[in-house]
Protein backbone atom coordinates (compact mmCIF):
# COMPACT_ATOMS: atom_id res chain seq x y z
CA UNK A 1 0.00 0.00 0.00
CA UNK A 2 1.45 3.36 -1.01
CA UNK A 3 0.23 6.81 0.01
CA UNK A 4 -0.63 9.32 -2.66
CA UNK A 5 1.83 12.23 -2.43
CA UNK A 6 -0.85 14.79 -3.23
CA UNK A 7 -3.06 13.56 -0.40
CA UNK A 8 -0.12 13.50 2.03
CA UNK A 9 0.74 17.11 1.14
CA UNK A 10 -2.92 18.06 1.52
CA UNK A 11 -3.04 16.54 5.02
CA UNK A 12 0.21 18.31 5.92
CA UNK A 13 -1.15 21.61 4.61
CA UNK A 14 -4.39 21.21 6.58
CA UNK A 15 -2.46 20.46 9.76
CA UNK A 16 -0.11 23.41 9.20
CA UNK A 17 -3.00 25.82 8.54
CA UNK A 18 -4.96 24.46 11.51
CA UNK A 19 -2.06 24.85 13.94
CA UNK A 20 -1.33 28.34 12.62
CA UNK A 21 -4.93 29.36 13.22
CA UNK A 22 -4.89 27.82 16.70
CA UNK A 23 -2.03 30.13 17.69
CA UNK A 24 -4.01 33.29 16.90
CA UNK A 25 -5.61 35.50 19.56
CA UNK A 26 -9.08 35.65 18.04
CA UNK A 27 -11.52 32.96 19.18
CA UNK A 28 -13.05 32.84 15.70
CA UNK A 29 -9.65 31.95 14.21
CA UNK A 30 -9.18 29.33 16.91
CA UNK A 31 -12.56 27.91 15.92
CA UNK A 32 -11.53 27.80 12.26
CA UNK A 33 -8.26 26.13 13.29
CA UNK A 34 -10.17 23.39 15.16
CA UNK A 35 -12.38 22.83 12.11
CA UNK A 36 -9.41 22.65 9.72
CA UNK A 37 -7.58 20.26 12.08
CA UNK A 38 -10.71 18.10 12.24
CA UNK A 39 -10.84 17.89 8.46
CA UNK A 40 -7.15 17.04 8.38
CA UNK A 41 -7.67 14.25 10.92
CA UNK A 42 -10.58 12.83 8.92
CA UNK A 43 -8.55 12.87 5.73
CA UNK A 44 -5.62 11.23 7.50
CA UNK A 45 -7.85 8.47 8.82
CA UNK A 46 -9.26 7.85 5.36
CA UNK A 47 -5.74 7.78 3.94
CA UNK A 48 -4.66 5.26 6.58
CA UNK A 49 -7.62 3.05 5.65
CA UNK A 50 -6.21 2.41 2.20
CA UNK A 51 -7.94 2.41 -1.16
CA UNK A 52 -11.68 1.77 -1.40
CA UNK A 53 -12.70 -1.86 -1.63
CA UNK A 54 -15.83 -3.96 -1.75
CA UNK A 55 -18.11 -3.78 1.28
CA UNK A 56 -18.02 -6.86 3.55
CA UNK A 57 -21.40 -8.20 2.39
CA UNK A 58 -22.12 -11.64 0.96
CA UNK A 59 -19.47 -13.98 -0.41
CA UNK A 60 -16.53 -11.56 -0.48
CA UNK A 61 -13.05 -12.66 0.53
CA UNK A 62 -11.52 -10.80 3.50
CA UNK A 63 -8.66 -9.51 1.31
CA UNK A 64 -11.02 -7.68 -1.05
CA UNK A 65 -13.31 -6.22 1.62
CA UNK A 66 -13.00 -2.75 3.09
CA UNK A 67 -11.66 -2.20 6.60
CA UNK A 68 -14.44 -0.53 8.65
CA UNK A 69 -12.15 0.70 11.46
CA UNK A 70 -10.82 3.88 9.73
CA UNK A 71 -14.36 4.78 8.73
CA UNK A 72 -15.58 4.36 12.30
CA UNK A 73 -12.67 6.44 13.61
CA UNK A 74 -13.42 9.17 11.05
CA UNK A 75 -17.05 9.24 12.14
CA UNK A 76 -15.93 9.57 15.77
CA UNK A 77 -13.57 12.40 14.80
CA UNK A 78 -16.43 14.19 13.02
CA UNK A 79 -18.60 14.00 16.15
CA UNK A 80 -15.79 15.25 18.40
CA UNK A 81 -15.01 18.12 16.01
CA UNK A 82 -18.68 19.07 15.91
CA UNK A 83 -18.92 19.11 19.72
CA UNK A 84 -15.78 21.23 20.02
CA UNK A 85 -17.06 23.58 17.31
CA UNK A 86 -20.35 24.17 19.11
CA UNK A 87 -18.53 24.77 22.40
CA UNK A 88 -16.16 27.30 20.82
CA UNK A 89 -19.06 29.03 19.04
CA UNK A 90 -20.83 29.44 22.38
CA UNK A 91 -17.59 30.67 23.98
CA UNK A 92 -17.00 33.19 21.18
CA UNK A 93 -20.59 34.42 21.35
CA UNK A 94 -20.41 34.83 25.12
CA UNK A 95 -17.11 36.67 24.82
CA UNK A 96 -18.49 39.04 22.18
CA UNK A 97 -21.57 39.76 24.31
CA UNK A 98 -19.59 40.45 27.50
CA UNK A 99 -16.49 42.17 26.11
CA UNK A 100 -17.56 43.36 22.67
CA UNK A 101 -14.91 41.42 20.71
CA UNK A 102 -13.56 37.89 20.55
CA UNK A 103 -9.88 38.59 21.16
CA UNK A 104 -8.30 36.83 24.11
CA UNK A 105 -7.21 39.40 26.66
CA UNK A 106 -3.82 39.52 28.32
CA UNK A 107 -3.59 37.98 31.76
CA UNK A 108 -2.40 40.82 34.00
CA UNK A 109 -1.24 38.49 36.78
CA UNK A 110 0.78 36.37 34.35
CA UNK A 111 2.45 39.47 32.94
CA UNK A 112 3.28 40.72 36.46
CA UNK A 113 4.93 37.41 37.35
CA UNK A 114 6.87 37.41 34.09
CA UNK A 115 8.27 40.88 34.72
CA UNK A 116 9.42 40.07 38.25
CA UNK A 117 13.19 39.89 38.68
CA UNK A 118 14.36 36.37 39.40
CA UNK A 119 17.66 35.48 41.04
CA UNK A 120 20.04 33.80 38.64
CA UNK A 121 21.82 30.59 39.48
CA UNK A 122 25.53 31.36 39.88
CA UNK A 123 28.63 29.23 39.86
CA UNK A 124 30.17 27.91 43.05
CA UNK A 125 31.48 30.68 45.24
CA UNK A 126 29.47 33.39 43.43
CA UNK A 127 26.69 35.37 44.95
CA UNK A 128 23.36 34.02 43.62
CA UNK A 129 21.67 37.40 43.30
CA UNK A 130 21.17 39.29 40.08
CA UNK A 131 23.98 41.80 39.22
CA UNK A 132 21.36 44.55 38.91
CA UNK A 133 20.25 43.86 42.49
CA UNK A 134 23.86 43.95 43.77
CA UNK A 135 24.46 47.32 42.09
CA UNK A 136 21.41 48.85 43.75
Amino acid sequence: MSVNLTMALTVGGLYAAGFYLLLQRSLMRVLLGIIVLGHGANLLLQLAGGPPALPPVGAVTPESSADPLPQALALTAIVITFALTTFLLALGYRSSVLVGHDDVQDDVEDRRIGERVRPRAGLEGEDETDPAERAA
